[in-house]
């Protein structure tokens, strides 16, 4: 703006990347009615924070995603979608959307997208189960098997119980001559269900003329009945079916069977018998014969099974798991029948892991196998996988589902090391204190090795450390899979101890500053103790009557430090009594003391006109001044100054002459000039000196700690610090 004045504002450049591609696929396979998953990677978009990502059903917007990732470099990120399908679903268009978004003032790239037809597969189911077909004698008719199945169902005809070949939708049926039921089932992988259709035959004669066919009286079927009419044995067990009629001109009923031949037996019943089933394609009859020789048959429907000799789990894939890859498993189940009835279930420990169920229309045993694909993570390390074979018989078998189990197949998975339970910060005692103490836990498999570094060195793990290894230690954990490292701040305590000196000096009624803090961690508690043994409280303001010898004691978690300590407290020159001014006649000795206290001692100097009578002297700390003989030359004023390095004090003495009051007065008066001229010099120096030490360079040092005392300056040698 100026020479002076500049100003700047930082400009927000966000730098974009619309997304390379976006994946959709599901993570079930195959879709079933049920709930799955669907994952949309996208694929190297930035800035991630921008992203939105939409899901739509048919057009129809059902989940909108967004992400916390604040990289601004391109990365791919996935998004979720989970749903429940139905059969009505099979043909849905799922999209999945991927949009950069910066606001109604931002730029708008298109949006990015991938969009799948979900093909859903479910178990076949008929409109209508049943169905009835009045015919006449001689008719043709087309019979059919409209079952809805995703995959398309395998079809399977019976007549009266008794399979037939065909394999086919429509089954024609030519020239009916005779009252039947046709069963028709229609079966995938994923279930199987039956649809009864009864064909009627009307003969020429039973008809009326002029009676609709829909209203014609219901023909006449064969007169047999079954107890139980369906049978389900195990292989080797006895089986028994008793068959009865209910026509009055029967003239005799057998069974016909490949496993014991025919018998005709006397109405009203008769009983087949096996005790020992093991005919894989046995297919009894029970006929009827009638007086007008008409002979009509009926066939119960005879499931035999047999659980499987072994089952055993074993890994497809060969070697350990690894997290993230996937891995085949594999179910051998041997020697199995009815392979229709099959339904293998895995488990991993108490958790349903998935199923699987088989078309094969074998009715003899069969050795079948499941594969479970497995995309293993760390948690799966140590589990245990088991294979259930199944054999679900419906509601005439046996009331507990025949079920044999594998062996549990225990997962080693291999998975890359990570440190488990690990602080950030953590404290410890010096000399004590070891790395292997921390709660850390490096887990992996296989089991990593762990190294610890600080400051670039390698650090054993059962060395004691003190406070000179403070700082941020990184352990260093690999397997072959990986390697990674996590860091834990470590701080150390100690006990207290005394760094400073022995004597210290302070001002009298200043502030003291004295650098003698314990260290230690936690930071100790101190306090001050006289020698005589009495606790002391730090004054505010020191005095000279706090000068004398103490023990610091300083006190934390981990121990007590005592240090001795001589204080002096010093303090400026005060005189003592004073002098008085004297009138003495001449030849008269005077003497003038003057002493002084303070601390450090001050140095006592006079200061009057030289003459050969008047001489200085000291007795310890006073100085004299003594004339001999007065005479006019000594008159005038006497002047003694004391001074220590703390402060300077003076005062004045006027010695007068009797009998010469005009020579007096006159030399009183030059005297007085040349004091008054003496005491304007002091004050010119010490003001001097005072604004010289005042000037210069200082360094401020903080307050001290509560508990601490009052802080003093150190002195050497006597010198003021």
């Amino acid at each position: 703006m100026n020479d002076s004045f500049v100003c700047s504002k930082d400009l927000k450049i966000t730098l974009y990347k619309n997304p390379d591609k976006v994946t959709l696929f599901s993570l079930n396979n195959p879709v079933v009615e049920r709930e799955f998953v669907l994952q949309c990677d996208v694929h190297d978009a930035a800035p991630v924070q921008n992203l939105t990502v939409k899901w739509y059903k048919d057009n129809e917007m059902i989940k909108t995603d967004s992400f916390l990732n604040t990289s601004k470099t391109p990365v791919t990120e996935s998004s979720h979608l989970t749903v429940n399908v139905s059969r009505g679903d099979n043909g849905a268009e799922i999209r999945c959307e991927a949009q950069l978004d910066f606001g109604p003032n931002g730029p708008k790239p298109p949006p990015v997208s991938e969009t799948k037809v979900i093909s859903v597969q479910y178990a076949p189911e008929f409109g209508n189960n049943s169905l009835d077909v009045y015919l006449t004698e001689g008719d043709d008719v087309t019979l059919s098997c409209d079952a809805e199945a995703n995959p398309p169902p395998h079809f399977h005809w019976t007549r009266d119980g008794v399979n037939m070949m065909e394999n086919t939708k429509n089954l024609n049926v030519t020239q009916v001559n005779v009252s039947a039921e046709y069963t028709c089932t229609a079966s995938n992988y994923l279930g199987r269900t039956n649809k009864s259709i009864s064909i009627h035959v009307i003969k020429e004669v039973m008809r009326a003329p002029a009676v609709p066919v829909t209203t014609a009286v219901p023909p006449t079927v064969c007169p047999l009945t079954l107890t139980p009419g369906e049978v389900v044995v195990r292989f080797g067990d006895r089986a028994s079916v008793n068959c009865s009629t209910s026509a009055l001109d029967a003239v005799g009923m057998g069974w016909e069977a490949s496993v014991n031949g025919s018998r005709f037996e006397e109405p009203p019943s008769v009983t087949w018998t096996v005790e020992n089933l093991q005919a894989w394609s046995i297919k009894p009859k029970c006929y009827v014969t009638l007086r007008n020789n008409h002979q009509c048959f009926t066939v119960p429907n005879i499931t035999l099974y047999k659980t499987p000799d072994a089952v055993s789990v074993s890994a497809e894939t060969p070697g350990p798991m690894v997290e993230g890859v996937q891995h085949l498993l594999r179910c051998d189940i041997i020697s199995v029948a009815p392979v229709r009835n099959l339904r293998v279930t895995w488990t991993m420990g108490e958790e349903n892991y998935g199923e699987e169920v088989f078309n094969d229309t074998s009715e003899t045993p069969v050795n079948k196998t499941s594969l479970l694909r497995v995309t293993p993570t760390r948690d799966h390390n140590g589990k245990l996988f088991k294979c259930n074979a199944e054999l679900h018989l419906g509601p005439k078998g046996p009331a507990t589902v025949p079920t044999m189990s594998s062996k549990p197949y225990t997962a080693v998975v291999h998975y890359k090391p990570r440190m488990q339970d690990c602080p950030s910060t953590s404290t410890g005692v010096e000399h004590y204190f070891r790395l292997e103490m921390l709660s850390c836990k490096a887990d992996g498999n296989p089991p990593p090795t762990v190294h610890w570094y600080h400051e670039g060195q390698l650090i054993h793990p059962s060395e004691p450390l003190s406070r000179a290894h403070s700082g941020k230690y990184t352990a260093v954990l690999s397997n072959e899979l990986s390697s990674t490292n996590t860091s834990v701040d470590i701080t150390f305590e100690y006990g207290p101890s005394f760094t400073c000196g022995d004597r210290y000096e302070v001002m009298e009624n200043g502030k003291a500053r004295m650098e003698c803090e314990p260290e230690g961690i936690p930071a100790p508690i101190m306090t001050w103790w006289m020698m005589d043994g009495a606790v002391k409280v730090p004054p505010q303001r020191w005095t000279r009557r706090d000068s004398g010898k103490y023990v610091l004691r300083a006190t934390n978690q981990h121990g007590t430090a005592n240090h001795t300590l001589d204080l002096d407290v010093l303090f400026a020159p005060e005189f003592k009594e004073g002098n008085h001014s004297q009138e003495v006649t001449p030849g008269q000795d005077v003497t003038f003391a003057c002493s002084a206290e303070g601390n450090p001692v001050p140095e006592i100097k006079w200061q009057f006109s030289p003459v050969e009578n008047a001489r200085e002297t000291t007795r310890g700390r006073q100085k004299d001044v003594s004339v001999t003989g007065a005479t006019s030359t000594n008159a005038g004023v006497y002047i003694c100054v004391a001074t220590n390095r703390v402060g300077s004090v003076s005062r004045s003495v006027t010695l007068m002459m009797k009998g010469k009051r005009g020579r007096l007065n006159s030399n009183f008066w030059w005297y007085l000039i040349v004091c008054l001229l003496a005491l304007l010099l002091i004050f010119v120096v010490i003001t001097l000196c005072k604004r010289r030490k005042k000037h210069g360079q200082y360094s401020f040092i903080p307050p001290a700690k509560e508990g601490s005392g009052i802080p003093l300056t150190t002195t050497s040698g006597g010198d003021k610090a």
